[in-house]
Parts: C-alpha cells; sequence; structure tokens
C-alpha cells in the first residue's frame, strides 16, 4: 500500500530566508534595491527574472541569504503554471519565506504549487527528499492548501503503483484506509454478488481475471446537498479480447485515474469538513483475457435495463461506469460527477495536459471554468452533442460501447454514458490522468485533472 507523505509548510515560527518574487519588467528595479555585492551577483548570474529564473543572493560568508525567482513577462505569466514551484526545486536546504508583490491568487498559486512540487513516488526506489521548505505566504488559507495538495499526493501514488501492487483489491484497500481516516463508511460488492446485486456489466468487464471485480461505495456526512462521484477504476486493461498492442499497455496501469482522481477530490473534502453528503462509487476491474473472457458481439442488460451491443472490448470502462452510474442516480444526488480515462480521441483533440468535461448546465460550466482559472486547473468544454447519438445505437441492441468509423470518439462516449445519468445534474470529465513530461508542480507520471477544479467550484455548484 502506498505511504502518501503529508505535504505541510514549514513552521511558522522557524527561522528563514526571504525568495523576492520579480515579475520580468520589475527586475531592473529589483537590481538597482540590492547591496552592492548582490548586485554585481546578480548581474554576473545574467538574472533578468524570466519565468522560474531562480538566482541565490550572497550574505556574509558567502552564504547565500536570500533568493529571487522571476515571473516573467505577461504573455509567461499568462501561459505558465506554478512558476515560483521551479525555485523550490533550484533553493538549497532551508525554510523560504516570499516577498514581493503578489495578489490573492498569485500567493495560493505559488503556495500550493511549492507543496505539490514536494512529491516524490519513492515506493520502490528511494528518492531525494525536498530540501527547501516554505512558510505558508500571508494571507493563504494553509490548512485548506495543504489538503489539497494531500489529494493530489493521493491521486499519484494511486495512478504511479504498478496494476502488479494496485488491482481490485488494492484499490479496495486504499478506500477502506482512507474511510478510516475521515469516519466514512464503504460497502463492497465483490465477484459473482455483482450479479445479484444487479451490476452486471462490471461483473462482465471483469470476470475473465482472477482478481475479482467489485463496486466500491463510499459514504461520508449526513447533512448537506447529496454529491456523488464516480471514478473509472479499471485497475489494468489489456483490452480484453481486442487486444491492445504492447505499445498500447504500457500506462494502463493509469486506467484507474479516475478512481484515484475522484479519491483524492474526496480526501480534500472531507479533510476540509465541506457540508456535503458525499458519496464515492468505483467500479473496480481488471480486463483481462481468458476462456470466460467478454467477447466483441456480445449483448449485455445494463442495471438500468438497456441493452449494451458490445463491438470492441477495449471500451470497456463506459460499460462499468455505466452500471455505477445508474445506482448513483437512483438515489437522486444534487450533482453527479463521473472521472474516467477514457478515450483516446479526447488526447487528440485536447492534449495531455488539458482535461475535457462534458456538461449541460451553463450555470454549472460557468461555475467550473471561473474555478478551474482560479486554481490553475485546466479544463475544457466539449459538447453532448446530440446529432451523434444515432452513432450510438446500432439497432440490435439499445445502445453500441464502440461505434464504428472512429469519428468524435470522446463525444459518442460521453452520450454513452449520459443515457445512464438520466435526469442529474451531471459533469463528466475524460482525463489522461499522465504528465508526460515534468513541469512545475508536476512530475512526470500520474497527475490529478480536474479535481482542484471541482473542489473549488463545489459551494457554488451545491450552493454552500
Amino acid at each position: 500500500m502506498p505511504t502518501v507523505p503529508t505535504p505541510a509548510f514549514a513552521d511558522p515560527a522557524a527561522p528563514s530566508r526571504p525568495l523576492h518574487v520579480v515579475r520580468q519588467e520589475e527586475a531592473d528595479i529589483f537590481r538597482d534595491g540590492l547591496a552592492p555585492e548582490a548586485r554585481g551577483w546578480v548581474e554576473a548570474a545574467d538574472w533578468a527574472a524570466g519565468a522560474g529564473e531562480t538566482v541565490l543572493l550572497p550574505g556574509a560568508g558567502g552564504l547565500p541569504a536570500a533568493a529571487a525567482v522571476g515571473l516573467g513577462d505577461a504573455a509567461a505569466r499568462g501561459r505558465a503554471r506554478f512558476t515560483v514551484a521551479k525555485a523550490a526545486t533550484a533553493l538549497p536546504e532551508g525554510v523560504w519565506h516570499l516577498e514581493g508583490d503578489l495578489g490573492p491568487d498569485e500567493r495560493e498559486e505559488a503556495a500550493l504549487g511549492w507543496l505539490l512540487s514536494q512529491y516524490r513516488f519513492d515506493r520502490y526506489k528511494p528518492g531525494k527528499p525536498a530540501r527547501a521548505r516554505l512558510k505558508a505566504p500571508t494571507g493563504v488559507d494553509a490548512a485548506r492548501i495543504e489538503a489539497i495538495a494531500a489529494g493530489e499526493a493521493l491521486t499519484r501514488d494511486l495512478i504511479n503503483t504498478p496494476a502488479a501492487d494496485m488491482g481490485p483489491a488494492e484499490l479496495e484497500a486504499e478506500v477502506r484506509a482512507l474511510a478510516d481516516t475521515f469516519g466514512a463508511t464503504v460497502e463492497v460488492t465483490t465477484g459473482d454478488d455483482l450479479l445479484a446485486a444487479n451490476l452486471p456489466m462490471i461483473h462482465a468487464v471483469g470476470r475473465a481475471s482472477p482478481r475479482a471485480p467489485r463496486l466500491i461505495d463510499l459514504r461520508w456526512g449526513d447533512t448537506g446537498p447529496r454529491l456523488t462521484l464516480v471514478g473509472k477504476g479499471v485497475c489494468f486493461d489489456t483490452g480484453g479480447l481486442d487486444l491492445k498492442p504492447a505499445a498500447g499497455m504500457l500506462l494502463m496501469k493509469k486506467d484507474m485515474g479516475g478512481a484515484a482522481t475522484v479519491l483524492g477530490l474526496a480526501r480534500s473534502i472531507m479533510a476540509l469538513g465541506l457540508p456535503v453528503r458525499l458519496r464515492v462509487l468505483i467500479p473496480a476491474v481488471e480486463n483481462a483475457v481468458s476462456g470466460n473472457a467478454l467477447r466483441p458481439g456480445d449483448i449485455l442488460t445494463s442495471r438500468k435495463g438497456l441493452t449494451v451491443e458490445v463491438n470492441n472490448t477495449d471500451a470497456e470502462g463506459r460499460l462499468v461506469l455505466a452500471d455505477a452510474l445508474a445506482l448513483a442516480c437512483e438515489e437522486g444526488p444534487d450533482l453527479l460527477v463521473s472521472m474516467a480515462t477514457l478515450t483516446g480521441a479526447a488526447r487528440v483533440a485536447l492534449g495531455p495536459d488539458l482535461a475535457p468535461y462534458y456538461c449541460d448546465d451553463d450555470t454549472a460550466v460557468q461555475a467550473l471554468e471561473a474555478a478551474a482559472a482560479r486554481v490553475r486547473d485546466p479544463v475544457w468544454r466539449m459538447p453532448f452533442w446530440t446529432p451523434y447519438e444515432p452513432l450510438i445505437e446500432p439497432g440490435i441492441a439499445d445502445l453500441d460501447n464502440a461505434p464504428s468509423g472512429g469519428f468524435a470518439g470522446s463525444v459518442t462516449a460521453a452520450l454513452f454514458l449520459r443515457r445512464f445519468a438520466g435526469d442529474a445534474r451531471y459533469i463528466h470529465f475524460d482525463i489522461y490522468g499522465h504528465q508526460p513530461t515534468a513541469a512545475p508542480a508536476r512530475p512526470k507520471g500520474g497527475a490529478g485533472q480536474g479535481g482542484r477544479a471541482m473542489l473549488d467550484a463545489l459551494p457554488a455548484l451545491l450552493a454552500f
């Protein structure tokens, strides 16, 4: 089981050195205001306050007395995220505090980026611990930032753990550990009991694996609006009988990235004590190959009663999510959110860094996009394009899990899921869950997407 360190700010009473945060257009003013020795050092280093550019300022005995990090010019500030976090990996050991003319959102971004940059995945190989620590900047809610960073650390650890150590049972254990920490309850339906519980598509996808499929159901909170999060928990995806090529399986440990992201979001919600009745549903399966594997051409009857023709066993995520969404809707949630590493089409459309989402509620869209911009967790609205509905209707059954033709794959997957979300106020994320190259505050590997935006938007979405 992964051990997730709790990201935390330094003791506010600890001695610290200043880290000056400087916009590029103010670099000359900053440099001219330094003592001669420090000014000469900065000039020799050719420091110009470019985005993330960090320089140490010498003090007595040649030891660093302070440092400065650049925010870049206006274009760089609009483009880059977590620029100050670059200093977190460049500075020597010790405690630092921010100085500079920063607005509230800039201070919060710098604080969160610093904590996110402290993440290390060292379960299998010792890593170098973060050396530089930061005091919470003035005016920043330190407990909130720490809760958000801890949720992201959990998400990253779950995604980064190889499938051999993060199958359905291990994912269940993680949910139970999280529930124990925050006083939540967990119910799990496993194996053939899924059929008795009328969760047939979760069973059909996972039955070929010796690691039994299951539906994990976490609940927390007894007052407030009902918020239900559904996360795709395909712990490894071979593609089933429609087997993926070897290259296509290399990152399939991350196919439970939707489950990991909703669990990170749930952790933050519970740590912050938000006034909601939270439910988290995770269909946890391994899409494997064996004699009883789901076959192309099979027709499944879903929990909702809709029949589904399986035209590709590698389009399994929408099958397990469909039963979970149908179950969620029976309780009438005030907001229903699904997160899934669902389609390659979403990555072709928007790349790995921008999370597409689907929502028919314009008020919810406004709240979510304002939050996403505020917390630097970018999302992009995609259309539930109703004219494409015939593409998911094969004729022999109510629905087709993999329409032929190859067009609009993310849209047709979202339309498929909407059939099971009923009348709920519904938001669906088709995320990537992986950072392909290291960036400030975002090491290469597992990554949450959309979770911080959702957390920040919840007060507006649920009116609390």
